[in-house]
C-alpha cells in the first residue's frame, strides 16, 4: 500500500521577504520573515525568524564487519557543557561539506583527519534535518566498512582547527550499551548506530 500524503504544502506555499544578515562569525545568523499559507485556509501573519546558517555536514561511522567493531571519537564539544558532567564526548567522524556536494570526498577527508583513516567502501544511510525549527543545517550519513583490527587508540586532529580528537574502538555490543545509558547522546551517533543495528545482519552477511 502507498503511503499516504500527508501535507499538501511546499516551498510555493511560503512567502519570504529579503533575508538580513544578522552576524557573521564562526557561524552566520539569518534573518527570516516570511507568511505562510495555514491548514485552515488563508495566510499567516509575518513571521520572524533568527536561523542559524551553520552549512550542511557529514558524519561517518567506520564499522568492521569481521571483528564486529566500530571506531568512535571522542572530542570536547562546549554546547555539552550546559546539561552533562562533562562535555567531552563519543562521536562519529563528522565534518562541514564547506558547500561541496561530493559527500563521499568529505567523508574520506574527516575521516583522515580525524581518524587517520583511508576509506574506500562508503554506504549511505540517510540524511535528516538537525533541527529545523533554527538552523538549515543537513546532515549527510555513511557506514565505512572497514579493517579496525589493526588499529589502536591514538589522537588525531588538525592543531589549526584547534582540534584535539582521540579515536576509541568499540565492540558493537559496548558502543550500544553506552547509547542504551545514554552516554553517547549525539544525534549523528546516535542515528547512525540505530541504524547499524537495524542493517548489521544484512552488512555482516556481506562481509565477504
Amino acid at each position: 500500500m502507498a503511503a499516504k500524503k500527508l501535507t499538501k504544502f511546499t516551498k510555493q506555499h511560503v512567502k519570504i521577504a529579503p533575508i538580513k544578515a544578522l552576524y557573521s562569525g564562526f557561524f552566520k545568523i539569518n534573518l527570516y520573515q516570511f507568511e505562510h499559507a495555514l491548514f485552515a485556509g488563508g495566510q499567516s501573519a509575518t513571521i520572524r525568524r533568527e536561523i542559524l546558517e551553520r552549512g550542511d555536514a557529514v558524519a561517518v561511522l567506520p564499522y568492521d564487519p569481521i571483528t564486529d567493531s566500530i571506531l568512535l571519537i571522542e572530542q570536547i564539544r562546549i554546547g555539552a557543557i550546559k546539561s552533562k558532567q562533562s562535555p567531552w564526548l563519543l562521536e562519529c567522524i563528522a565534518g562541514m561539506t564547506d558547500g561541496s556536494t561530493d559527500y563521499e570526498d568529505v567523508a574520506r577527508r574527516e575521516a583522515f583527519e580525524e581518524a587517520g583513516l583511508v576509506l574506500s567502501e562508503l554506504e549511505f544511510m540517510l540524511s535528516y534535518l538537525s533541527s529545523p525549527g533554527g538552523t538549515t543545517e543537513r546532515l549527510h550519513l555513511y557506514l565505512a566498512k572497514t579493517d579496525l583490527s589493526q588499529l589502536q587508540s591514538d589522537v588525531y586532529g588538525l592543531a589549526t582547527e584547534g582540534e584535539d580528537i582521540k579515536t576509541h574502538i568499540l565492540s558493537f555490543d559496548d558502543a550500544m550499551a553506552r547509547l542504551a545509558t545514554g552516554e553517547i547522546d549525539n544525534a549523528a551517533s546516535v542515528i547512525s548506530l540505530q541504524w547499524l543495528a537495524l542493517n548489521r545482519e544484512r552488512i555482516i552477511l556481506q562481509r565477504n
